[in-house]
């Protein structure tokens, strides 16, 4: 297979619409959470990367301070997190997933990661091997993307 450019770009193209169709089928699952996106995703970056200042929370989820806030005060209301003294400035505070929030988002990364596992059952068995094959690239591409982007993505499932 050639690397050329207009490959490259045609790959590009096809990886875009197969990322954009994936999380679009991914909706209804993560609706059974019960939380709006912005909730479900803030709430991931809290389990899966660990308690974080509202600050960096922001900046992991690429919004304001102002709506992380609103975010976090919806968790905060349903004890899905709580707010915590920072212990190294009286300025900043922590936020953490509470124990019914770590359960909610590991049952709602579960439900994904069965409806992906399920869709990969169905294909046939050349797609799947290599889609199969081709995970530990994808991932690696997504961090690229990531790092080449300059976003601050936190840890995640």
């Amino acid at each position: 297979m050639s690397d050329g450019k207009d490959t490259l770009d045609s790959a590009a193209r096809d990886l875009n619409s197969a990322a954009i169709h994936l999380l679009r089928g991914l909706r209804a699952v993560d609706r059974e959470s019960g939380l709006t996106a912005a909730r479900l995703s803030a709430l991931s970056v809290l389990v899966f990367g660990g308690p974080c200042t509202l600050g960096r929370l922001a900046r992991a989820e690429d919004v304001s301070s102002p709506t992380m806030t609103r975010i976090v005060d919806g968790l905060v209301g349903l004890g899905l997190a709580v707010r915590e003294p920072h212990p190294g400035s009286a300025r900043e505070v922590l936020v953490r997933a509470t124990p019914d929030g770590t359960d909610l988002m590991t049952r709602a990364a579960d439900r994904r990661v069965a409806a992906i596992a399920a869709a990969l059952r169905a294909l046939p068995t050349p797609e799947r091997r290599a889609v199969v094959a081709a995970s530990p690239a994808l991932r690696a591409l997504s961090s690229a993307v990531s790092e080449s982007a300059g976003t601050a993505r936190s840890a995640g499932p």
